[in-house]
Order: structure tokens, then sequence, then C-alpha cells
């Protein structure tokens, strides 16, 4: 359990959903998480309750959209923790930041530009941050959240799609340009999970029929992507680069 003992690992979106689940693993498995959020009173409050378990963990304040905000988190770990030895790319705009759930014609162009900012500009902003520290201490894991939409497609929130596949494809190409740093950059593809934290009937109804199209036959949620999350970031995962892992029980099988 203590795979990643004195292992710095920023994760953003952290305070909430599979972010959190994913940073108490790490926590528990002997990391310093960086929690890095929108929200920096959630943030505190998650920090506040891994240090009431007796884990180690640092908030701050990040907005992913906004390149100034992540050259200041990054400057901030570096600074104070020495190391950056885990990226994980959690933040997203999709419920806590919400989006529309509707055809491609019905989106407008402001919401489409706000997605690519956050879902696309926001892994390039913290990626391209962290990697030259990490190339400094020529070692580094990076885990990219991308969707199981990207690979199946779907019949609306086109933009959210769109920018989960751009995530994958960034995942490939990142991996080739850090392998020489020995940098690993790795994808996960969740299925519909149950992430939301106060989810409407149309969401629960949405997660509950999601089960009828996967070899498993149960609501996904947070907890089932930690383990892959902390898989890629431990080292067990360290000949394995420019992957997209698929953790939707059994739903998009390739």
């Amino acid at each position: 359990m203590g795979n990643l003992d004195n292992r710095v690992v920023i994760v953003t979106g952290g305070a909430g959903g599979i972010g959190i689940v994913a940073s108490e693993l790490m926590a528990a498995r002997g990391a310093h998480v960086v929690i890095a959020e929108l929200d920096g009173t959630r943030a505190e409050a998650a920090a506040a309750d891994f240090h009431g378990k007796g884990l180690k963990a640092t908030a701050v304040q990040t907005d992913v959209a906004d390149r100034a905000s992540v050259e200041a988190m990054v400057a901030r770990v570096k600074r104070d923790l020495g190391r950056i030895d885990g990226l994980v790319n959690n933040a997203a705009m999709f419920s806590r930041v919400p989006m529309s759930r509707v055809d491609s014609l019905s989106i407008s162009e402001a919401e489409w530009d706000k997605m690519m900012q956050i879902n696309v500009k926001g892994v390039w902003n913290v990626c391209s941050t962290v990697v030259p520290i990490m190339r400094e201490q020529q070692s580094g894991k990076i885990v990219n959240i991308s969707s199981g939409t990207a690979l199946k497609g779907s019949a609306s929130r086109i933009h959210y799609v769109t920018s989960k596949g751009a995530v994958i494809s960034y995942t490939k190409s990142l991996a080739m340009e850090v392998g020489g740093d020995n940098i690993t950059v790795n994808c996960i593809a969740p299925g519909s999970t149950l992430s939301e934290e106060n989810p409407t009937e149309s969401i629960l109804a949405a997660r509950e029929q999601a089960v009828k199209g996967r070899c498993l036959k149960r609501v996904q949620l947070p907890a089932d992507l930690a383990g892959p999350i902390a898989f890629f970031i431990g080292p067990d995962s360290d000949f394995i680069t420019g992957q997209t892992l698929v953790v939707d029980g059994g739903s998009c099988l390739h």
C-alpha cells in the first residue's frame, strides 16, 4: 500500500467526484496530493479532511483554463514540495462546471469555446507547465482523463465528446515527445459514472440506463476509477505509455 511513498502528485479538479476519490487513495498509498481545484474553499476543506485522516495534502486554488493560475500553482508546488512526480488531469467542464446535454445545433458558440478552453487547453496548460520540471527530474507520470464517449460517440453534448477525443490524441503525441525523458503519459476513458454529488432524477435515470449496455450490471462509481489512476501514477506501470484504458464495466469492448 506504500507504493506511492514520498511522491508528489497534482490532481486537477481534485476536490470532488472522481478527483477526490482518486486523491484519497493515492494519499493513503503514501503520496502527498496537491488538490488543484477551481473552488479554493472546497479544496481547503478536502485537504483538511485528509489531514484529519493522517494523509498528506495541499490545497491550491487553480483555474486550469488560465495559464497564469496554472503557472502559479506549479511554482508553489515546486517551491514548497521540491518536485512533481505525478499529474492527473481530471478537471473538466462536465457537472460542477455544467454543460448543455443537447444536440450539436443547439450548442452556443460561447459554450463550445468554453468547453475547449477547459477540457483541451486546460490539459495543455497544466502538462506544458509541469513537463519541464519532470524533464529536469528525468521522471514523471501523467494521467489524462478522457471519456468512453470519445470512443463510442454520443447523440448529445458533441462539444464534450469532441474535447475528450482531443485528450486521447494529445496523450499519444505527448507520450512520444517525453518518453526519452522517462516520463509516461497515459489516459483513462471512464464509462457513464455517477460522479455528480446531487444528481437529478434524469441523471440517475441515465446512469441506470447505462447499466443495460455493459457486461457488469451495476452503476459505475468514482471509486472504480481510483485504482486505475493510482496504477498509472505508481511503479507498476513504468513501461506503459501512450495508452488509453477504458474503465466502463465492459461497455466499449475493443
